[in-house]
């Protein structure tokens, strides 16, 4: 089994990338918006937890997250898992360290997605996606086709995110470096991170990641 992260800023492509690897090696992507919406409605007794935090309108505890991403270990088969959008900090990689091992697994690599931040500003903020099956799309370099139709599923659907504006983008930029970055150094230091550039076409990135995988 190939545990692996992928690590970077918003917008640097790991959704995309992760999408990529679910259809190309059976890996499961556990991404922690997906998992706490899920939760949120699966009558478990952990999904009961998360539904009562989330109608408090208080933050989802690590301890909760810990104990989504433990379910998922333990009920999902798969060639490996994708851990997109966490940890964010170094307390939950301590956390998600400590759960691998006492489930007899680990982490293979980390995938540090590097972007130029005025590259990722000029990428996000033309960004669009279908509402069907998350395809993404530029206004300029991948637009929305012109009959309005996605070219993976057909939908007619498109959406933007409301905090996808250069100075929403900055903020969630300077978030993500203030607490996400020290995991950089953290990785580094256990012989597990790689680096690829963000920025660089899908199909390169993916080549990239690829032979990371298989190395």
């Amino acid at each position: 089994m190939t545990n692996i992260i992928l690590l970077g800023p918003p917008g640097a492509g790991k959704g995309t990338q992760a999408r990529r690897l679910v259809e190309a090696r059976g890996m499961v992507q556990l991404s922690t918006g997906d998992m706490l919406r899920e939760a949120k409605t699966s009558g478990t007794e952990m999904g009961n937890r998360v539904a009562e935090v989330m109608a408090r309108g208080e933050l989802v505890t690590d301890e909760i997250v810990i104990g989504l991403i433990a379910e998922k270990l333990d009920t999902v088969e798969a060639a490996g898992f994708i851990f997109d959008g966490f940890p964010r900090t170094l307390a939950q990689a301590d956390a998600l360290q400590d759960l691998l091992a006492a489930k007899g697994q680990d982490l293979a690599h980390v995938i540090e997605m590097q972007v130029d931040d005025a590259a990722l500003v000029a990428r996000i903020t033309g960004r669009a996606t279908c509402a069907s099956c998350g395809e993404v799309y530029h206004d300029v370099t991948k637009p929305i086709p012109a009959d309005g139709h996605c070219t993976s599923c057909g939908g007619t659907e498109f959406t933007r995110r409301a905090d996808d504006t250069e100075e929403a983008l900055k903020t969630r930029l300077m978030a993500y470096y203030k607490q996400t970055s020290p995991l950089i150094g953290y990785y580094h230091a256990k012989g597990l991170l790689r680096g690829v550039d963000g920025l660089a076409e899908i199909d390169a990135v993916a080549a990239d990641i690829a032979a990371i995988l298989e190395s």
